[in-house]
This record gives C-alpha cells, sequence and structure tokens, in this order.
C-alpha cells in the first residue's frame, strides 16, 4: 500500500510503498477514508535528531478515519464496512485514568511503550491503518470523513479545553481565543455553542481573523503590538475570564497571560515551545494555568455528536495520498485555511 513517511531527520515527507497490514488478535484493519493534516506533525518534523522519540521511518497521520476492512480474532461489536473515525491517544486501558476513558493520560503509555497512531505508531496518512483495540474507534454512520477526521484532534482538543473552563464563562464573561486555524476557528465554534460568553479571537492576518468571524467570534483583534491593549479596551479592562492559547509560542503565551483577568482560565494547548511563569504576582489573582493534551474517549463520542447535531464543523480542504506531501507544504507555510484532509482512496 502507499502511505506518507518521515523517513529522515530534517526532510520533508515522502510516498512511499509498504506492506499491507494485517490485524492480529483484537485489532481491527480500516480501510482509511480521510486523514487530518495537523501542525503537530510539522513540530515532530523539526526536532532535532538528538533524543528523536520515535523510530524512523514512521508513517504520518493522528487523525484517522476510515472503514473496518478486516477484524482480528476476539473482536466484537464491529462489522466490516462499519464507518468509524480513530480516538488517537492510546493507553494501556487498565490504570486509573484510561478505567475513566482518559487514554490521552494514560500512567502507564511510556512504560510500555504505547503510541499514538501517527505519533510512534504507523499513522493514518496510508491506504489502510491498523488499529490496536476496538475500544478506540467512534461510529460515524451518515457522517462524511473528510468533515468529521479533523474532530479526533482539531475539535476533541479544544472541546476538552472549553469544557474545563465552563464554570469560568458564566453570562456576561469573555473568552479569548488565540490563533484561529484548525483548532482555533473549531474553538470559536465550540464557545458560542456551549457558552453565553463574547468570544474574542485573535490571531497574525486578516484573512485568519476573516475566517473566526464566519464561525461566529463576536469580535476580532489583529495580533500585534496593541493586541493586549485591545483585548483590555474590549473588556473594560477587567480581562477574559477564560483564554485559550493555539499557537503556544512565546509571544503568544505572554499575550495570554497579559489579556487574563482575576480568577481566570489560560489553557495552553499549542505545542509553540512557549513558557508562561506563575507565581504570586506574574499573574492575575487566582489565574489557572493549563496544558492540556487531547481529550478522554467519552469527549471524542460528545464533539461526534456535536457534529452530527449540525453545530460544529471544519473548514477542510482536501488532498490526494500523492499530494500529502504539498498538503504540510502548505501548512507550514500558513497557507491552509482550517484543516487540511487527505483522501487516499479519493
Amino acid at each position: 500500500m502507499k502511505a506518507l513517511q518521515y523517513r529522515t531527520i530534517g526532510a520533508a515527507p515522502e510516498v512511499v510503498t509498504v506492506p499491507d497490514p494485517e490485524p492480529g488478535p483484537g485489532q481491527v484493519l480500516l480501510k482509511v477514508t480521510a486523514a487530518g493534516v495537523c501542525h503537530s506533525d510539522i513540530a515532530v518534523m523539526s526536532w532535532p535528531a538528538e533524543g528523536f522519540p520515535y523510530a524512523l521511518p514512521l508513517t504520518l497521520g493522528h487523525e484517522g478515519a476510515g472503514t473496518v476492512a478486516a477484524l482480528g480474532d476476539g473482536v466484537s461489536g464491529l462489522q466490516e464496512g462499519d464507518a468509524v473515525v480513530v480516538y488517537g491517544p492510546w493507553g494501556c486501558g487498565r490504570c486509573a485514568k484510561c478505567a475513566q476513558g482518559k487514554e490521552n493520560y494514560c500512567l502507564r503509555a511510556a512504560e510500555l511503550g504505547i503510541f499514538p497512531p501517527g505519533l510512534g505508531s504507523p499513522g493514518a496518512m496510508a491506504e489502510y491503518l491498523l488499529v490496536d483495540d476496538a475500544r478506540h474507534l467512534v461510529p460515524i454512520d451518515g457522517l462524511d470523513p473528510v468533515a468529521t477526521v479533523p474532530l479526533t484532534d482539531a475539535g476533541l482538543t479544544p472541546y476538552h479545553a472549553v469544557k474545563r473552563a465552563l464554570p469560568a464563562l458564566p453570562p456576561g464573561s469573555t473568552a479569548v481565543v488565540i490563533g484561529t486555524g484548525g483548532l482555533g476557528h473549531v474553538a470559536v465554534q465550540l464557545l458560542r455553542a456551549m457558552t453565553t460568553a463574547r468570544v474574542v479571537a485573535l490571531d497574525v492576518s486578516e484573512e485568519k481573523l476573516e475566517l473566526a468571524r464566519s464561525v461566529g467570534a463576536h469580535e476580532t483583534v489583529l495580533s500585534d503590538a496593541r493586541a493586549v491593549e485591545r483585548v483590555r479596551e474590549l473588556t473594560d479592562g477587567v480581562g477574559a475570564q477564560a483564554v485559550f492559547d493555539f499557537v503556544g509560542a512565546e509571544p503568544t503565551v505572554r499575550t495570554a497571560g497579559a489579556v487574563a483577568a482575576v480568577e481566570s482560565e489560560i489553557s495552553i494547548v499549542g505545542i509553540g515551545g512557549g513558557v508562561l511563569p506563575v507565581g504570586f504576582g506574574t499573574l492575575p489573582f487566582e489565574t489557572s494555568v493549563h496544558a492540556p493534551y487531547w481529550g478522554s474517549r467519552g469527549e471524542l463520542i460528545e464533539v461526534i455528536g456535536l457534529a452530527r447535531a449540525g453545530v460544529v464543523s471544519v473548514r477542510t480542504e482536501t488532498y490526494s495520498l500523492d499530494e500529502a506531501p504539498l498538503a504540510y507544504a502548505r501548512l507550514h507555510a500558513g497557507e491552509v485555511r482550517g484543516r487540511a484532509v487527505v483522501v487516499p482512496h479519493g
């Protein structure tokens, strides 16, 4: 089968031919119908050789959708042809966190060498994907896989962050979303659907701010030297009760801290390497700072439910598997509006 692999440190990913996978006991083989292209992959491919955590070559793609192609021995509850999406942050399934469906916070994954697809294990940027356990599959009958696959990360991750911050967002509050790309434009929709808060979106270009407005942002602010001042003006000097940074670079985390209100919630979701100092006097009183990672299996089911109800959607542009390197190049150049999705069998 064809697969998009990161094969050499510092090089661009390549479309190659690899052996077709076969499911072992307890495993499920999917015929991939859609795979999302994510900034996290760009981050992985920018890491230096020293301390690189994954074995190469690595088939990319941690957002996957497909139809069941074959079942390993002992798998029940699924049939060939079932349409599903993949819950990406695989865990051991037995520890205290996994027992709550929080495999994103599995206590033993590192010890046992368990990696998510595309982030250590072979991913979804291929014609077929081997899934380790049927519990990591969520049915999407009737939903378009291209429109749905980004929800497994670009939907699930902001949903987890927004859901956690709900107590901080009563009527009359303000939420700030920094970075309105793949995850951020979904966060705007979730905030509009789940709260009555005023949503203020920040980004570096008018085109990206237009996307934020089109999905429901009440206010948009160009992320420049006056951004903090503008947010403070919009909130009468109080600041935002919840701030979601989907970039996570040094300038954006500084902005997140500077626009936060007293007793606010800051979620640094992006993996841009920025660090926000926390301590008495460095942030407004009783500000909580979180660095969430994905979400639970139950939350993914909830996100799919929101999509089925029509209250959240992802702007997508599609590419064939042979065009996947171009999708990553466009993402790296900031030219993707919303989420790029690869369709291997298009």
